[in-house]
């Protein structure tokens, strides 16, 4: 949405917000939430006065909407009593959300938040809290519609209709069909449901073995929840405890969330940042987190300064090197950078298999060894006419092919050895990548240039 519409829809939602009787017009919660990004910026004053006048009825679908600053500032301002409103009126997958984010600005609050909120509501939103947040439970949503197998069609359409008019469920993809025990016998979309006659009973249409589930346990780790989704295009999926009874499900507009949060966390790690805590805005945090891989790179920097070192005498002899050195360092940077983010993601999502380590090895040092040929007679060339001395463009050429080289492997070996032996390929790659190629980039223009030119 861009700046003249988001206008528009503020003077709007002004006209409707701060009406003494409000009509049935509905603003969208994301809408909500832009116009009050917009009127934070402005004055945060009136964005308060905002939060004052919507109804509480609604106000928790916004607030998870809101970026991380907005969200808390909302989470302080409101009292446990409202909070406990707003989370009542939440769907269980949503209410949960609310109360861990209130839970990270104040304990004592989400004690009173949760002593005010309904005890059938608590008992939903407590199935949740119980799992990590990287465990598909957590994820989940336990409103959902189940039938028995001695239930008919017109059993399902029935209650169905009950939950829409209750408002306990709003979007319903599937019908759960559970045994005594809601251990989870099938599912089929509602579209498939009106094939059937009314009076036609679940036993008998599961016989034909079209409406198995796909469906994951509350402990299994979101990565195969997300992969679920990616690869059989679902919609919704069944989540099953230990003793395999469906206790909540988790929709698409979830694992939406879901993919795109493993996807931050992927990216964050790769730069060696705590996504948790780039999102709290907490200054000392944020330098504690960020500093801790400064300094293991300040380390790796000494490294490579000391081969620098080791070649003192041939780069006072030689100047036009220290000119040179970045090109070296910064193509074998870059290289790696390309190679080691292919690989991570394709880790992530599981297209490399056991046996696959040297097919991808091969592929990043073929690729890294075709770029350097490539790009060692162009620089080559340059250094040539920048400097008059072909020689030094024979040693630049033949140090990038090393150093692009150097670079596909280890783009290719950090993130596959950190894979196998049990840690996140993604966390601190990028680190140990730079210090491999500006060592080998370093020592092998220097090694060379002071053997041929000297």
């Amino acid at each position: 949405m861009d700046t003249v519409e988001l206008t528009k829809l503020k003077e709007e939602f002004d006209n409707w917000l701060f009406q003494t009787e409000k009509d049935e017009h509905e603003f969208h919660p994301s809408e909500i939430a832009n116009i009050l990004k917009m009127v934070y910026q402005e004055d945060r004053t009136l964005f308060l006065k905002y939060i004052e006048n919507l109804d509480t009825a609604y106000i928790g679908e916004i607030i998870l909407e809101l970026p991380d600053k907005l969200m808390n500032e909302v989470i302080e301002y409101l009292t446990p009593q409202e909070l406990s409103e707003a989370t009542n009126n939440l769907e269980s997958d949503d209410a949960s959300d609310l109360v861990r984010e209130i839970e990270s600005i104040s304990e004592h609050k989400v004690e009173e938040v949760l002593s005010l909120i309904d005890d059938s509501n608590k008992q939903e939103i407590n199935k949740i809290l119980q799992y990590k947040e990287d465990q598909a439970g957590a994820w989940m949503q336990t409103e959902f519609l189940s039938v028995f197998t001695n239930n008919s069609v017109q059993d399902a359409i029935k209650k169905l209709r009950e939950l829409k008019k209750s408002e306990k469920l709003k979007e319903i993809y599937q019908v759960f069909v559970v045994n005594n025990n809601m251990e989870l016998l099938g599912s089929m979309r509602l579209d498939d449901l009106l094939m059937f006659d009314i009076d036609e009973i679940f036993v008998n249409i599961l016989k034909s073995g079209e409406y198995q589930s796909i469906s994951v346990k509350a402990t299994d780790h979101i990565k195969i929840v997300g992969r679920l989704f990616e690869d059989y295009n679902l919609q919704v999926v069944p989540v099953l405890d230990e003793n395999s009874r469906i206790i909540g499900r988790i929709t698409s507009d979830d694992a939406y969330d879901m993919i795109s949060e493993l996807a931050t966390e992927q990216v964050y790690n790769m730069a060696g940042v705590n996504d948790d805590v780039e999102s709290g805005e907490k200054f000392l945090g944020i330098i504690k987190t960020r500093s801790s891989w400064l300094l293991i790179n300040l380390f790796t920097a000494f490294l490579a300064s000391t081969v620098v070192g080791l070649f003192e005498s041939t780069l006072q002899t030689l100047v036009s090197l220290a000119v040179l050195m970045p090109i070296v360092a910064s193509m074998g940077g870059n290289a790696g950078t390309q190679a080691i983010t292919v690989v991570v993601r394709q880790l992530a999502l599981d297209e490399i298999g056991r046996g696959d380590g040297m097919r991808v090895l091969f592929r990043e040092v073929g690729i890294g060894l075709t770029n350097g040929f490539i790009f060692s007679g162009l620089t080559g060339l340059i250094a040539y006419l920048w400097f008059g001395d072909g020689m030094l463009g024979v040693v630049i050429g033949l140090a990038l092919i090393i150093n692009l080289f150097i670079a596909g492997f280890f783009g290719a070996v950090i993130p596959l050895s950190l894979k196998k032996f049990g840690f996140d390929p993604a966390v601190g790659s990028s680190v140990l990548l730079t210090t491999a190629t500006d060592i080998f980039g370093f020592f092998s223009f220097l090694g060379l240039a002071k053997t041929m030119l000297l």
